[in-house]
């Protein structure tokens, strides 16, 4: 059997070095046994998804140089592979699981949910909700149902007992089912949660491994589950570690920049940010630290990666980035990187007509855009003391023009 693994983003932001990180990994472990590498795209969140976003994605690894073997923009056997295209394909299986009893709807609002969720706390109850827990009576339920309320489509699952998921790296991993929710699969617009649609993608695509982020480890026993429903083979699970600030907090954007994009603009190199994901929990066995991506695919061993929490640290990111410039770039490829990265004809003509009417020599113009092409900007307090705004409302008008650009 061809081994085949999967990418699957959302296109609802900023693509994320995570999302590179985790596609390097399912990448080079396709190529590693000669199989195929998969690109999907999750887009049931209708209200944040756009078409943008998606490009971005497709943009930012093809500029990192991951590539795909089929996907939404290069086809293949296995499409669509947009899950917003896959409707008819979910409602059926869905539909499969309630005729035979593994799922049933549910009626309970949100307000009701926490109210139950109160219930379990008082009574010192520490566990989630199940299906006996969300039932209603006959009567109660047939009135709602007759009245076409809301529902959403939930999984049965134990109320108590181990459950044993196997995982490449760590082993058996056992978990509680009395932490395990009655899941919800169909959400009430009709749409499938990641767990359904995910489930039912990969054994649709023909997933062998799967390759992720080690916060879905909580949420294996529900795939597992749904692949004994269904009576498929389920792939072979990897729980990649995540990847972490300098304080060891996960990666968010609050304390590092987290978006591909923004290291593109900053001036940093693919090869340099591939390199530095790539020794994100992983090795060369001559432990050296700059490499390209042949170099790494030509030894790649899973088994390499450490699962001590990867430090995603911007100061050795540019440090190595730094490396790559004075070592792998000769005067005339800098030169070439230089302008495909801002100084060159288009950008000139975009920045010119905010700059020509500030100059009064040619020698003007590059202290009056050093900004622009800087990484960091020197902003304090003192900038805004034009404003006739309070220090409260300068703070709501920063926000609103950071939600703006995000």
């Amino acid at each position: 059997m061809s081994v085949r693994t999967r990418i699957a983003p959302s296109p609802t932001g900023d693509p994320h070095v995570g999302t590179a990180y985790i596609a390097l990994f399912n990448m080079c472990f396709a190529r590693q046994h000669g199989g195929q590498f998969i690109l999907r795209i999750e887009d049931t969140d209708q209200a944040r998804s756009t078409a943008v976003a998606e490009q971005a994605i497709f943009d930012a690894l093809r500029w990192l140089g991951l590539d795909w073997d089929e996907g939404p923009d290069v086809g293949g056997d296995c499409g669509p592979y947009r899950q917003s295209e896959r409707g008819e394909i979910y409602a059926r299986f869905a539909q499969q699981l309630l005729d035979d009893g593994h799922a049933f709807k549910c009626y309970r609002s949100a307000a009701e949910l926490d109210e139950l969720r109160a219930g379990l706390k008082a009574n010192g109850e520490n566990r989630a909700l199940k299906r006996q827990d969300l039932e209603l009576q006959d009567a109660e339920r047939q009135r709602r149902e007759a009245d076409g309320a809301p529902w959403v489509l939930r999984m049965n699952v134990p109320e108590s007992g181990k459950v044993v998921v196997q995982d490449m790296l760590r082993g058996e991993i056992e978990l509680d089912w009395a932490n395990v929710d009655a899941q919800v699969l169909l959400k009430s617009d009709g749409m499938p949660t990641y767990h359904l649609a995910n489930v039912v993608d990969d054994h649709e695509m023909r997933i062998t491994h799967v390759l992720r982020g080690e916060e879905w480890i909580n949420s294996a026993p529900k795939h597992q589950l749904l692949y004994k429903y269904f009576g498929w083979p389920m792939p072979v699970l990897c729980h990649l570690p995540l990847l972490r600030n300098p304080d060891k907090s996960k990666l968010s954007k609050r304390k590092n920049p987290t978006g591909i994009r923004y290291y593109e603009r900053a001036g940093f190199l693919p090869e340099a940010l591939l390199n530095y994901l790539a020794r994100m929990g992983w090795s060369m066995p001559d432990e050296r630290e700059k490499f390209d991506l042949a170099e790494m695919l030509q030894v790649f061993d899973i088994n390499r990666v450490s699962l001590g929490g990867p430090i995603f640290d911007v100061e050795k990111l540019s440090w190595l980035n730094g490396l790559w410039i004075r070592e792998s770039l000769d005067t005339g490829a800098l030169a070439d990187r230089l302008i495909e990265w801002g100084l060159n004809r288009e950008n000139l003509l975009r920045v010119l007509p905010l700059v020509q009417p500030r100059m009064e020599t040619l020698s003007d113009f590059l202290p009056t855009v050093a900004f622009l092409a800087s990484s960091k900007v020197g902003v304090s307090a003192d900038d805004f003391d034009a404003l006739a705004l309070d220090r409260a409302q300068q703070l709501e008008l920063l926000q609103f023009v950071l939600w703006q650009l995000e």
